[in-house]
């Protein structure tokens, strides 16, 4: 479970920002690429911010969906794993490989 890995980082990176603010909410963006499954994540992200000043803190994420441009067919938009509609596998990823942290709600 390789979301737990990541809960840590972004815990570590959020509570480094926050100093001595307590953590209400952070919010992440989360490529379809990125094989994080949701759930597994916000179980995850609990277990990461126990005994932390993130402790209790709400997680929100957002999905981004995986986009690309087709090299063989010129298609530009949603593709489907790394294949595009057409069938082919030269495709330039344009979004769907994002994990980033949006924002973070302190206090």
């Amino acid at each position: 479970m390789h979301e737990l890995a990541i809960a840590q980082s972004v815990v570590e990176a959020v509570c480094t920002r926050a100093g001595d603010r307590r953590v209400h909410r952070v919010t992440l963006r989360i490529g379809a690429l990125t094989a994080v499954v949701p759930e597994a994540m916000s179980f995850s992200f609990d277990l990461a911010t126990e005994g932390t000043l993130a402790a209790g803190a709400r997680l929100e994420m957002v999905a981004v969906p995986a986009a690309g441009q087709c090299r063989t067919c010129g298609h530009h938009g949603p593709i489907h794993g790394l294949l595009c509609p057409c069938g082919s596998a030269d495709v330039d990823v344009t979004a769907g490989r994002e994990l980033q942290i949006v924002s973070m709600e302190v206090s």
